[in-house]
């Protein structure tokens, strides 16, 4: 198990990270917005559950397959980014009542949200070599199982990203609670949510190999 020395200073890290704005940040306040609070913790818990997969891999070397061989990486990146260009597509065309905070459609279930989330996360490589490059700086072999460490890791780093993430989910939330109540701007969250898969699929297409 880590020490204590080498968790709090992998911690403040962490918040270094999750405290500057990305896409994962993005992603859970627009779906916070559109959808309310209890559909951006789903997405957090899926972004969460990600991170630990990609923690495992890390933990079993599969994570290096993408430095070794250039177009695995290249398969999921596009793989992740036609995911996110049809979750775009089909925000687009709701009808504007599904991402209403007091809708709650079954087709934008809970269950469904996760599942996004993870997802996203997933097909997200270079999350992958975020976590190699990120966690082996704070793994000491000689204090034990390295498997177990890293796990540790990804449970820090999933508690701060919770910490940080809660305030933007109530701060979204209320916002999109107050334009769901104006007329003129009930499309406004589902318009927002599609902005945000659109733009996540071009960076991860576009965004350059590594």
């Amino acid at each position: 198990m880590p020490d204590l020395s080498t968790l709090g200073l992998f911690a403040i890290a962490c918040l270094a990270l999750t405290a500057t704005p990305g896409p994962d940040m993005l992603l859970i306040a627009s779906r916070s917005a559109s959808q309310g609070r209890a559909s951006g913790l789903a997405t957090y818990a899926g972004i969460a559950a990600g991170t630990y997969c990609h923690a495992l891999a890390a933990a079993f070397g599969l994570a290096q397959l993408f430095l070794a061989a250039p177009i695995a990486y290249d398969i999921v990146r596009y793989a992740g980014a036609a995911y996110l260009a049809w979750l775009a597509w089909k925000a687009f065309r709701s009808d504007g009542t599904a991402f209403a905070p007091v809708a709650g459609l079954p087709r934008y279930s809970r269950g469904r949200i996760f599942r996004q989330g993870l997802f996203t996360n997933l097909l997200n490589p270079k999350m992958a070599l975020f976590v190699l490059a990120l966690f082996p700086q704070f793994v000491h072999p000689e204090a034990g199982s390295v498997a177990g460490q890293i796990l540790v890791l990804a449970t820090v780093l999933n508690l701060i990203g919770l910490a940080v993430n809660g305030m933007v989910i109530l701060t979204a939330s209320r916002i999109g609670t107050a334009l769901s109540k104006r007329t003129r701007f009930q499309r406004a969250p589902q318009i927002l949510l599609g902005t945000v898969f659109a733009g996540l699929a071009a960076r991860l297409a576009f965004g350059g190999q590594r």
